[in-house]
């Protein structure tokens, strides 16, 4: 799309198959690097990515010409196909959820991410996604939050 400019920066988190903890701390840092390779070769461009041992954080801008469904399909299937070549049994679960960051709240939004390591040792997977949606203006009913975070 020439003469198209826009802003968009995505917070996004999606898990591992049924959640389980198949990212091993000592191949993360690896893992992370490659997703921002992935990113930049479609365009996208990553400000933070981190995780734990069941699920990634992503912080990106996203291009005006790429939905973020098909950079969500991009980055999944490489980053599983990576984790396969290294003789991994792994696969990502189907969803995401993904909140829009205004500029000015990137930074904070990054420093969060690059300290999951810290923050996973006071809350569960389950708890963080309360309060991602919570702090994103999406009231759940536990029944709701229970089917809307299946697929994350």
């Amino acid at each position: 799309m020439p003469h198209t400019y826009t802003k968009s920066h995505f917070h996004v988190v999606f898990s591992t198959k049924y959640r389980r903890p198949i990212i091993p701390r000592e191949i993360q840092p690896e893992l992370w690097r490659y997703m921002a390779g992935i990113c930049r070769n479609i365009r996208i461009v990553p400000f933070a990515i981190n995780g734990f041992d069941d699920h990634a954080h992503m912080l990106f801008h996203l291009p005006a010409a790429l939905s973020l469904a098909r950079a969500m399909s991009v980055i999944k299937s490489n980053s599983n196909g990576w984790m396969h070549r290294r003789g991994r049994r792994f696969e990502w679960q189907d969803g995401c959820i993904a909140f829009s960051v205004s500029s000015a709240n990137t930074a904070a939004v990054a420093e969060y991410i690059r300290n999951q390591e810290a923050h996973h040792r006071q809350t569960t997977f389950a708890d963080e996604l309360r309060m991602l949606f919570r702090e994103n203006g999406v009231e759940l009913s536990r029944d709701e939050f229970e089917r809307e975070s299946a697929f994350v």
